[in-house]
């Protein structure tokens, strides 16, 4: 579905996955490593991949601390945070499990090309961001993607609690959702792939243990007699996370964002300071087009910035209401930059970015979240909507 779609009548699709899939668990890897240097200083520079496969966790890139020693330190505690991730997230198999597993540490310092650039306040990277918010949720996102991250959100408090055993940390959700006139209504179809404990439980065993909480967070007349449900649709799921596939930082950007139903600009999230715009600019848009919709200047918003490498100030603020916009677009591109300052160094300073919020990010999604006391998803808040109303 384009962004400019103006389809009032259809059917979309988003999928999640959880903090077990074997891409999730590197992205948690990447973010807790971030989190642990940020601790450490405020303006630490992370740039960290991790691979995961059979029996072995592979963590690379580029950190930086002002103080020699205190980078030592942390170089030391990277297989500690490795282990303490993987062992959070549940696994204990015998082929990947948090005790055993092979921890492999390529981090190095970053890069005085690099950081140059990032030195003189400027952007980490060349680039393009998008933000988008709609009225489809309370939290003024899509609702397929919002929910395919409820289901599994829910399914992993079940199983950490005790309350399903017999589940296991690898999952996926994928949902379909009719649309009239602009608004959900309907559940077309249910995916879910969850891996479990025997290889004695069936599809209808699974599909029996998930089915109350499913029904639980969806909204009230959604499922419906024609709902088709496709629970472990191959059978057997017990081999599974990176025992079973491969993972890499990175490669959930859409499941990390808007599902689908809006652009991406390209570059992923996890395991950047917020120096990259990769993340602070996503972020940045994000709260801007969330806050022009709560702000009640459209029903629908798209935002794009964009960044060129050591320069400050964005080259371009772009905006699509969809047809839904109260004022013109251009007054709204207008007010955003009168209302919040986006160079790096300012985005950083408004939504608070340099304190170690991060691992919480890597699954379930970047957006639709409840801002936190100590400043996690602050990108979230809806506290610019005067500002945003007088600035038009």
């Amino acid at each position: 579905m384009s962004s400019t779609s103006t389809r009032k009548s259809y059917v979309f699709t988003s999928e999640s996955v959880s903090e077990g899939h074997p891409d999730k668990l590197c992205d948690r890897v990447s973010d807790a490593v971030l989190d642990a240097f940020l601790t450490a200083e405020p303006n630490a520079r992370v740039a960290c991949e991790t691979f995961a496969t059979t029996g072995r966790v592979v963590v690379g890139g580029e950190v930086g601390l002002s103080d020699p020693e205190a980078l030592a330190t942390m170089m030391e505690r990277v297989d500690e945070i490795v282990r303490g991730c993987v062992k959070d997230i549940g696994y204990e198999q015998q082929e990947f499990h948090w005790n055993t597993l092979a921890v492999q540490n390529y981090l190095h310092k970053q890069s005085a090309h690099i950081a140059q650039g990032v030195d003189r306040d400027g952007a980490g990277d060349q680039g393009i961001m998008f933000g988008y918010a709609c009225r489809e949720t309370p939290e003024l996102m899509p609702a397929p993607i919002q929910y395919a991250h409820a289901i599994l959100r829910r399914l992993a408090e079940a199983r950490k609690s005790g309350a399903e055993p017999s589940l296991r940390p690898d999952a996926k959700s994928q949902l379909s959702l009719r649309y009239e006139d602009g608004v959900p209504v309907e559940v077309t179809s249910i995916v879910l792939s969850h891996q479990h404990e025997s290889v004695d439980q069936d599809s209808a065993a699974i599909r029996a243990i998930v089915e109350p909480y499913i029904r639980d967070v969806l909204p009230s007349g959604w499922i419906t007699e024609k709902t088709e449900w496709w629970v472990n649709p191959t059978g057997t799921f017990v081999i599974g996370g990176p025992d079973g596939d491969a993972g890499l930082t990175g490669r959930k950007i859409i499941v990390d964002t808007y599902g689908g139903a809006a652009p991406h600009g390209g570059g992923a999230f996890s395991g950047k300071d917020p120096t990259k715009v990769d993340r602070s600019a996503a972020y940045a848009a994000r709260y801007l087009a969330k806050n022009v919709v709560a702000a009640g200047l459209a029903d629908r918003c798209t935002l794009q910035v964009s960044y060129a490498i050591g320069v400050a100030k964005p080259l371009s603020i772009y905006v699509d209401t969809h047809g839904t916009g109260a004022v013109d677009e251009s007054q709204i591109e207008r007010a955003v930059a009168e209302c919040m300052d986006l160079t790096p160094r300012g985005i950083r300073t408004h939504l608070g970015l340099n304190r170690p919020i991060y691992a919480r990010t890597s699954a379930y999604g970047h957006f639709g979240r409840a801002p936190t006391n100590d400043g996690g998803f602050s990108w979230e808040k809806t506290d610019l909507t005067e500002a945003l109303k007088k600035a038009v």
